[in-house]
């Protein structure tokens, strides 16, 4: 019988696929020197290079089994780049695919199980560069309010309790978030030490320094820096959200 478990991982792989897939599509449109305006510096080379290279060594650690995270760095080719990254693309899904629901293997943030982990992880990887080579392309790029809600819980409650998360305040300060489409709110406390981010069960509001308000998608976008507070509704000390901005380091370890 297949478990609910089971089944959240079924339907990440199954977006993991599509944001893949339109990934390359709107790379291969942009052209591989169009620059990503969310990245400053980069071209979609660049930005296939590294989306290529992440999904290469997380299917190795999920296909081989590996406890640890160093793998032999793939090195991408200087021609028929999109085939490479849809190649790696594919290998990943099939990867995570042919995993059992038991797999053991390395992870870096809490997690039910290292399949839930990797499965949600390069969903969400994947899913942001996905906006940032639509941007490339001139598109703009929203997401169903399921996967942006859950992109939020992850960045929250997996990314920014980490200490190489790196973003701090003199003082204690709470930054309520609510996904209005989705009925989700989460509270972040940013102070001196490591910062807190919670769900709130019920997504009932708290008492808070700053509320951001709007669909999971915008915040989604606006957390990963993707996006601007357009369509949001800002209440309270705005600083809250650039300190955010300039100063969370999202990185594995």
């Amino acid at each position: 019988m297949r478990t609910l478990r089971s089944v959240e991982v079924a339907r990440r792989l199954e977006l993991l696929t599509g944001v893949g897939t339109a990934l390359a599509e709107s790379a291969e449109s942009a052209g591989m020197s169009a620059p990503v305006p969310s990245c400053p510096g980069w071209t979609v080379r660049d930005l296939l290079a590294h989306v290529g290279t992440v999904h290469r060594w997380a299917g190795t650690i999920v296909g081989e089994r590996r406890t640890g995270p160093a793998v032999e760095a793939a090195e991408a080719p200087k021609d028929g780049l999109v085939e490479w990254y849809r190649d790696g693309h594919t290998a990943l899904v099939d990867a995570l695919t042919a995993a059992p629901a038991e797999l053991d293997c390395w992870s870096f943030l809490p997690s039910p199980s290292p399949l839930q982990f990797w499965s949600r992880r390069q969903l969400h990887e994947t899913a942001i560069h996905r906006v940032d080579a639509g941007l490339a392309n001139g598109e703009s790029v929203a997401y169903g309010a399921d996967l942006a809600a859950d992109g939020v819980d992850e960045i929250i409650t997996g990314f920014l309790p980490r200490p190489a998360s790196r973003i701090h305040l003199p003082s204690d300060r709470c930054l309520t978030v609510r996904a209005t489409d989705a009925n989700r709110l989460w509270r972040v406390v940013i102070g001196p030490g490591l910062p807190v981010g919670v769900e709130i069960a019920g997504g009932q509001p708290q008492p808070s320094d700053c509320t951001v308000s709007g669909p999971a998608s915008d915040l989604y976008l606006l957390l990963w820096n993707r996006g601007d507070r357009s369509g949001l509704d800002v209440e309270g000390d705005v600083e809250l959200l650039a300190t955010w901005r300039t100063q969370l380091q999202v990185r594995w370890r």
